[in-house]
């Protein structure tokens, strides 16, 4: 990354549209210069269900940012959900021009350019390379093989493709909206240096991010990133459950989960008795918290019983040793945690990533994706566009600005 380079990272929700605007400062560090967010349900169960909606509330955030920074954007990164990913692993061998003068940064570009080429699947489009590895000839193993002497190199990689179809429906939002995309990130992906710790970071861990509506899966092994999914269900849901089974209004619901959300009714210490004030039912006005909690505990199981037939099913779950828990939709749940060891039977933990509590629950996904951009390696073009230019084919533009992120 370069100083003085500016990232816009948009995120975009079940509940809400989060924008974080970061500029990369002397230290080479992330300067946050503007958060903003707003309400948005213009997708539902990962789907995209109101253009309109959204269209307005990338309009909003893009005006409150513009006029919080004065500055003019043309064009944001954005996340993109595990169910529209996938993930193709590639190595290849690439000779070193001079192998006297050390391999250099023109020969990790070209071999960057090769490791993409492979059969991509109809209806896929190529969005980024993950390079996991270099092995050098004498089999050293290293992050960055630029200026190491050797005569070839391998380099592994993940080709991450998405959705074409989801792609086209997002590049005409944001030709509406008036805003170029510079970028697709899968949610997992953007987090993973957030939300793991050091040790975590090179260990074969599942990150599960339960947000409002979904639960996004993403599987590490090691620097490789495997496998990323998205279930449709979130904490959101378990609100509505509440409403639902007691009769009472969705807000009453939504304070109930956070003033008494226990995933297992088995750690309860004093079932108390509690008043619905918003109850439809004149003979239910007062319940047992046990009565609560078992609401509770029948979807934080179905969530995690959902992701374990998922990652069953796609064979990697013997690879997994940790399970690490992210999101608004689950983390104020207490035990959520070990319901999730009960169904998983891998160990599971709610993240204790060194930064994640530097930063407000609302953007953490946004904040993750313009880190995520600041530090990607042998990248051609990380800053965001903040000069006026015409907006012709903005899905063209995509994928010419995908190409630049991740070739020089």
């Amino acid at each position: 990354m370069a100083i003085g380079d500016i990232i816009v990272g948009m995120d975009i929700g079940t509940s809400k549209v989060s924008l974080v605007i970061g500029e990369v400062n002397n230290f080479n560090q992330i300067e946050v210069l503007c958060t903003t967010s707003c309400k948005c349900s213009g997708i539902k169960k990962g789907k995209i269900v109101d253009e309109g909606e959204i269209v307005s509330a990338i309009s909003k955030l893009i005006k409150d940012a513009e006029n919080e920074t004065e500055l003019e954007i043309n064009s944001t990164y954005l996340t993109i959900p595990g169910k529209y990913v996938t993930i193709v692993q590639n190595s290849i061998v690439k000779e070193a021009k001079d192998k006297y003068s050390g391999i250099s940064g023109k020969d990790v570009s070209n071999a960057i350019s090769l490791v993409k080429d492979i059969d991509i699947p109809e209806g896929m489009q190529i969005i980024d390379i993950v390079t996991d590895e270099f092995i050098l000839d004498n089999g050293k193993v290293v992050q960055d093989p630029v200026g190491s002497l050797s005569s070839s190199f391998t380099i592994k990689a993940q080709v991450v493709l998405a959705d074409k179809e989801y792609m086209k429906q997002l590049a005409n939002i944001f030709r509406k909206a008036d805003i170029d995309i510079d970028g697709l990130v899968p949610i997992t992906l953007a987090e993973r240096s957030l939300v793991l710790d050091g040790n975590e970071l090179n260990d074969n861990v599942m990150l599960l991010d339960i947000g409002a509506g979904n639960t996004e899966i993403g599987i590490f092994e090691g620097l490789a990133f495997s496998y990323t999914n998205t279930i449709p269900l979130g904490g959101d849901n378990i609100t509505r459950d509440i409403a639902l089974v007691l009769n009472i209004a969705d807000e009453e619901a939504d304070r109930l989960k956070r003033q008494y959300g226990l995933a297992l009714k088995s750690f309860i210490d004093n079932d108390n008795e509690i008043l619905l004030n918003t109850c439809k039912d004149e003979n239910r006005k007062v319940i047992k918290s046990s009565e609560l909690i078992e609401i509770i505990e029948a979807r934080v199981e179905e969530i995690f019983s959902l992701v374990n037939k998922d990652i069953t099913a796609q064979g990697v779950k013997p690879r997994i040793n940790n399970v690490i828990l992210t999101g608004q939709g689950i983390t104020t749940i207490n035990k959520s945690d070990v319901a999730g060891k009960i169904i998983l039977n891998i160990p599971v933990k709610i993240s204790t990533g060194r930064l994640i509590s530097t930063v407000r629950p609302e953007y953490r996904t946004a904040y993750s994706l313009v880190r995520y951009i600041a530090s990607r390696p042998f990248a051609k073009n990380l800053s965001s566009s903040i000069d006026s230019k015409q907006k012709e084919n903005i899905f063209q533009n995509i994928l010419e600005r995908i190409k630049e992120f991740f070739y020089s």
